[in-house]
């Protein structure tokens, strides 16, 4: 029987970016609009650090360290001394972006997107990924609204949302530039659009499907399978965590400066259990630049 539950009860401006740190137990998420980075440990304590600017997603080093996807580009943030250190920014002066949703690949590179902060108007935003070896390199250009990268569980299929409202595949080596890009999902035909998005053990692909007030999930053939109604409009990204792997955490959104809801639940965490799916642990980030 599936089963949602509140985690929080402060409600984030734009909620997003939700990892869970297998190895620590623990689940981060992001205030994107309020620059805010949450942490949740198995105890239920949440503990909140407040950065200087707008935050799209992280990544986990080690116990005490994250790469953080800020406006101003990409960092490493120290969570004990809260000492934030530019690693790169990879769209200088260009004041029409800011960086957005971010996952690690199978083997830890950090992949990253950007996205237009007011101009939906032309792709103003990317693709980068961090190597291993500290370079950043571009992988895909013309992107609206760069939403939701997540990959197979053996880490050959990457998926992507452009903000054009389909999901895309490309087949993805981590040393090696995309694939041209194949339409996975068509979220556009349904009213709606794909957000942040994670894989299950079995290869499907589990997505906010904002707006909807849905969480979808998409066979790896590119077939709905099922959609779990949440309380609230704007669900925004989900990753799988718990102690089995088997909760669904999603966060969601009050006030993203686009969208605005009212909904007293709307910003809240939600932990979806019963949904008979299991999830995979995200790799921590492995890098060769000193940490």
């Amino acid at each position: 029987m599936i089963e949602i539950h509140l985690i929080t009860t402060e409600p984030c401006a734009l909620g997003e970016g939700p990892l869970w740190d297998a190895e620590h137990q623990r689940l981060f998420w992001v205030d994107s609009y309020l620059g805010k980075i949450f942490c949740r440990e198995a105890t239920g304590a949440i503990e909140v650090w407040q950065l200087p600017c707008m935050i799209g997603s992280l990544a986990v080093v080690d116990e005490h360290q994250i790469l953080v996807a800020l406006q101003t580009g990409l960092h490493r943030f120290n969570l004990r001394t809260q000492a934030l250190q530019l690693i790169h920014d990879p769209e200088p002066g260009l004041a029409e972006t800011r960086l957005n949703d971010g996952k690690t690949d199978r083997v830890g590179q950090f992949l990253f997107a950007s996205m237009a902060i007011s101009d939906r108007s032309k792709g103003w935003g990317a693709l980068y990924r961090l190597r291993h070896n500290g370079d950043v390199e571009r992988l895909l250009k013309d992107v609206i609204v760069g939403n939701g990268p997540c990959f197979s569980p053996n880490g050959d299929t990457l998926y992507f949302s452009d903000g054009r409202g389909v999901m895309q595949q490309f087949d993805y080596h981590p040393e090696r530039p995309l694939s041209k890009p194949r339409p996975f999902f068509n979220a556009k035909a349904m009213g709606t659009a794909c957000d942040g998005a994670t894989v299950d053990a079995a290869g499907n692909i589990w997505t906010a499907l904002i707006g909807s007030g849905k969480i979808g999930c998409i066979s790896p053939e590119g077939e709905l399978k099922l959609t779990v109604d949440l309380p609230i409009p704007l669900p925004s990204s989900v990753i799988f965590g718990g102690a089995h792997l088997d909760a669904l955490y999603v966060t969601s959104i009050s006030n993203s400066g686009n969208r605005k809801d009212t909904h007293p639940k709307s910003g809240l965490v939600f932990e979806v259990t019963g949904l008979g799916y299991e999830g995979l642990p995200e790799a921590p980030f492995r890098g060769e630049f000193p940490l």
